[in-house]
């Protein structure tokens, strides 16, 4: 058994299929000056010939996974549109007389070990994207295929040093069981993708094997438990097989639940709500039994795009979200760009520490044109159903106020145009950093509802970097500070009487079930394959058992013993036949 990194749930028993490396290895071929406009006319078409490619690729993303994953090679897109990577392969071709394939690959090289010396996780990622944009332009320079599949055409489990989207893409994925590579983070582009796809993934294993796996080696990939099993014996295989048949049974299982009203057996009832980032998640979200959206994310209608949206192609989205919402809640969360969230179209400001800069609603109130466009939007859609807005990253009362002004100006705009429109939106925040646990008591008295954002809070609570490879260990949302801090939250929010509901990955955790029902959380926002799990422990833990579990976990001295705690008593809730690991954890 080898540890690796956890980076896409579920398990997978296959044959091991090892894909070749873009290793280029191209002569200093020169080009005669008479034949500079040739080179430029190749480069060109190649670079043609590479966005329709990825043009074609994001359409059907689209229709596979959703809007966020694709948004991805939009992002490769603006790399070949990018003047700084073309002005760099443009002036070795003029300069140096290069032809156009050794120009791109010279480039591809400069800009890779440039991230790649960054002390910078996410630019690290990025050198892994411009890679495969230049492989995509070196394979139609050179005019060779883009990879071989295995002869017998068999489902098999993939293993790479590293893993790029346009590899996942050209891969077939149906055709792949699992993942193993040997670099990579779980927050990387092609880690994200296989997660949409429901692909088991492994990552991290350079230095970790003692000999190198070899194509029709048979292997073994947990994804969960982020473990690796090379050459299993019968007793191993066995033992997997027979996990994998219940894991696959008991999301056969949950289907049947997604109709069941999320009720405690002692009475007890909790909205169970969906985060969302487009209209096609939504209806994946309605199939899981989603009671609602707790937390629409609007950046993705931003990134989807080369400009700003307007008025009118905002208001047509959250129309259409709160249309087939039927009059369930919309909790829409404002602009929320900045730290790893760019927009191609529009230069942010570089910063050392762009996570804790200028971003999500300190954006908003900088851009207050922007953002007056986008909350005049909302405002028009919310005559549809019962939308909600939403400030991100909150941290003063000063911010709460400021943010209302531009929408009762907003509000007083669409009045005085004639413009249908609803008057009485609810105004909500984000609680994400400690600041803002610190003077909850004040917030509650501005905001017309809390939602707690457990990534950033955790993240900023425990000041770890969750996508750095060496700390995300630290990474624990069941630390007793993240604990205390909720208490102070919802506290604070129940005395003023205004709701408390929580989004973010903690929320879809079982183990964190009777945090929320212990603190008499009505609201859990999650991912829509989140609902179910979540679901179906709900209906077998009554609110009094997690009432008196966390007064226990409120004991707990080490973010250890909580948690072993948690695991316990998730255990004693589960019935003893039909046990099977979820796969739900909030940890990286």
């Amino acid at each position: 058994m080898i540890q690796a990194l956890s980076a896409s749930d579920g398990i997978a028993i296959g044959k091991a299929f090892v894909l070749p490396q873009w290793d280029w290895e191209l002569p200093d071929q020169k080009i005669d000056v008479a034949d500079l406009a040739k080179e430029f006319e190749r480069l060109y078409e190649g670079v043609r010939r590479s966005k329709t490619e990825i043009a074609r690729i994001k359409s059907e993303l689209d229709e596979a996974v959703g809007v966020q994953e694709s948004s991805i090679f939009d992002a490769h897109i603006a790399i070949l549109e990018d003047p700084v990577f073309m002005n760099e392969v443009q002036g070795i071709i003029q300069r140096q007389y290069k032809a156009a394939e050794v120009a791109v690959k010279e480039a591809i090289d400069h800009f890779v070990t440039m991230f790649d010396l960054l002390d910078d996780e996410y630019m690290k990622e990025r050198a892994l994207d411009i890679k495969d944009v230049g492989n995509r332009l070196l394979k139609h320079l050179l005019g060779v295929p883009e990879i071989s599949l295995p002869e017998d055409t068999q489902p098999f489990i993939l293993v790479v040093r590293e893993l790029s989207p346009s590899q996942l893409i050209n891969l077939k994925p149906e055709l792949v069981l699992g993942i193993v590579t040997m670099a990579g983070s779980p927050t990387s582009h092609a880690a994200i993708m296989a997660r949409a796809f429901g692909i088991p993934l492994v990552m991290g294993l350079e230095g970790k094997l003692d000999r190198t796996i070899a194509t029709g080696d048979l292997l073994i990939v947990d994804g969960g438990a982020g473990v690796l099993h090379v050459d299993p014996d019968a007793e191993t295989i066995d033992k997997y097989a027979a996990l994998r048949k219940r894991q696959l049974s008991q999301r056969e299982k949950l289907l049947s639940y997604a109709g069941v009203p999320s009720v405690t057996p002692d009475g007890f009832s909790m909205v169970l709500a969906a985060n969302i980032s487009s209209i096609k998640e939504l209806e994946a979200a309605l199939a899981s039994g989603a009671e609602g959206v707790g937390l629409f994310r609007t950046e993705f209608l931003y990134m989807d795009r080369d400009h700003f949206p307007t008025e009118d192609e905002q208001f047509e989205v959250y129309r259409a979200a709160a249309e087939k919402l039927e009059g369930k809640p919309l909790i829409i969360r404002t602009l929320d760009i900045g730290g790893d969230k760019q927009l191609d179209y529009y230069e942010m400001p570089e910063e050392e520490n762009p996570f804790l800069g200028y971003r999500a609603i300190r954006f908003s109130l900088g851009r207050k044109d922007l953002f007056k466009i986008q909350l005049r939007a909302l405002l028009r859609a919310a005559v549809y159903g019962d939308i909600q807005i939403m400030y991100p990253l909150i941290t003063s009362v000063e911010e709460v106020r400021e943010a209302n002004q531009v929408l009762a100006e907003a509000r007083k705009e669409l009045q005085a145009e004639g413009t249908a429109h609803r008057g009485d939106v609810p105004a909500g925040v984000m609680i994400e950093v400690p600041a803002a646990v610190a003077i909850a008591d004040l917030l509650a008295e501005e905001a017309a509802f809390f939602s707690i954002g457990t990534n950033d809070l955790v993240q900023f609570t425990l000041a770890v970097d969750r996508m750095n490879e060496k700390i995300n260990h630290l990474y624990e949302p069941l630390h007793p500070a993240v604990l205390r801090m909720l208490v102070q939250v919802t506290e604070a929010a129940k005395r003023r009487g205004i709701p408390v509901s929580v989004c973010g990955e903690m929320a879809g955790d079982v183990l964190a079930l009777p945090i929320w029902l212990g603190l008499g959380i009505e609201e859990l926002s999650l991912s829509a394959q989140a609902i179910l799990p979540v679901k179906e422990c709900m209906l077998r833990t009554p609110a009094e058992a997690g009432r008196r579990m966390l007064d226990e976990l409120l004991r707990c001295r080490t973010a250890e013993e909580v948690r072993e705690r948690a695991q316990q008593f998730h255990v004693e809730m589960t019935p003893k036949r039909g046990r099977v690991r979820t796969g739900v954890n909030s940890r990286p």
